[in-house]
């Protein structure tokens, strides 16, 4: 079974142990609502246990596999995209899960595309929600 068959595994089943396992220490997860990475096995298992919260008829319905740059040092490696359908805050998503791979298999970096806009700003919500309640990010300040 590959690293991504793994991965679709613990996802389906809501697994964060499991994904513990998939994640290298230093692993980078790319959102599409920040710029800069989330980084660090805490913190991504983190974002995933609130994104495992926020998706609604999550579903897994494509997967394309063979070798890219990755965003930290354009090093080719070994990827997979897997193609997903989901609701979040009444939206349907269409999106896709970019995974590159460390030379032990492991997942090294992970970039989330999706679609359509509204989508995009409703999941962004959603998921700055969750991260707050969960104390990974700080709540936003009143003025």
């Amino acid at each position: 079974m590959t690293t991504a068959d793994r991965f679709r595994a613990a996802v389906d089943a809501r697994d964060l142990a499991a994904l513990d396992e998939l994640f290298t220490e230093d692993v980078r997860f790319y959102s599409p609502v920040k710029f800069t990475p989330f980084e660090g096995k805490p913190t991504v298992l983190g974002l995933f246990g609130v994104l495992l919260r926020t998706f609604q008829d999550f579903r897994y319905v494509g997967e394309y596999t063979g070798t890219a740059q990755t965003s930290a040092d354009a090093a080719d490696a070994p990827s997979a995209v897997l193609l997903f359908r989901a609701t979040a805050g009444g939206r349907q998503i269409h999106g896709i899960d970019l995974l590159h791979f460390a030379e032990d298999g492991r997942i090294k970096e992970f970039t989330v595309m999706v679609r359509p806009q509204s989508a995009v700003h409703a999941l962004g919500e959603a998921v700055h929600a969750g991260l707050v309640a969960d104390g990974l990010v700080p709540a936003p300040a009143n003025d």
